[in-house]
């Protein structure tokens, strides 16, 4: 069975959740700076990159479970989360049930807020177009919307690479997911009883999660960072990788001391 996480560097951690239709894939080039500070741990989540074995639930409450698990088998009592997008909310899910494990999280163009009755309809919409098409023919256009439209000629080879690894990933955990990123509550409560500090990462052209939506929810937290980042998408780990990684360092730094 292949390695369903990558573990490197030493010292205060950090653990890195990818999004939907996405894998560990997408942080290797990302942590190799902050290998030099902390020890960082990307995991792919169930149902996706190699983890897409015996999968019985797709629920952001048993992706919380299977971090839990993975990080003990690690050895890791506590550390920061960093989750994008749909690995957010498994963080936010994650939060709620073992919040004493967390020394920070950070909301890497993520969100606490459920999907509105018109996110709801369209999670409704792909998981019958996957079903009726395929993931491929689904995630070939699905891919590209994500980055910001100025960014997307200098990107080509990594959006290149998230249509491969979303084209790998099977078709029971694209429904699967979708049906749970549809399905997933508000959190914002957890937010506001949140006992560690909280980064939130956003793009101000992100439409996956618009700026509306990410000023509703940035102030919750009693000890909050926030950024908002100029022509950057829901990708800013390709986007703005210099930036976001220098905010998750700067953040880490302000916690671990």
């Amino acid at each position: 069975m292949k390695n369903t996480y990558t573990d490197h560097g030493s010292g205060d951690t950090l653990v890195f959740l990818h999004g939907f239709c996405e894998s560990k894939q997408v942080w290797a080039e990302f942590t190799k700076p902050l290998q030099q500070k902390f020890r960082t741990i990307a995991l792919d989540l169930p149902g996706f990159g190699d983890n897409t074995h015996n999968i019985s639930s797709y629920s952001m409450e048993s992706m919380a479970d299977y971090v839990k698990h993975t990080l003990e088998e690690l050895n890791v009592r506590r550390c920061i989360l960093v989750g994008h997008s749909m690995g957010g909310y498994a963080s936010m899910a994650f939060a709620k049930k073992y919040g004493n494990m967390l020394q920070g999280l950070c909301l890497f163009h993520s969100s606490a807020l459920p999907d509105t009755d018109e996110k709801k309809e369209n999670r409704d919409k792909s998981i019958d177009y996957v079903e009726r098409h395929g993931v491929i023919n689904f995630i070939n256009p699905f891919v590209e919307p994500l980055f910001f439209k100025g960014n997307r000629d200098w990107l080509t080879q990594e959006i290149e690479m998230m249509k491969e690894i979303g084209r790998a990933t099977p078709q029971e955990s694209v429904t699967g997911a979708l049906a749970a990123m549809r399905d997933r509550p508000d959190r914002t409560d957890v937010l506001k009883k949140a006992t560690f500090p909280v980064l939130f990462i956003f793009g101000k052209e992100d439409g996956a999660v618009p700026l509306e939506k990410a000023l509703e929810q940035c102030h919750l937290p009693g000890n909050s960072m926030v950024y908002f980042l100029e022509k950057t998408g829901h990708m800013g780990m390709f986007e703005r990788p210099y930036e976001t990684r220098k905010a998750i360092e700067k953040f880490a730094e302000t916690i671990f001391g």
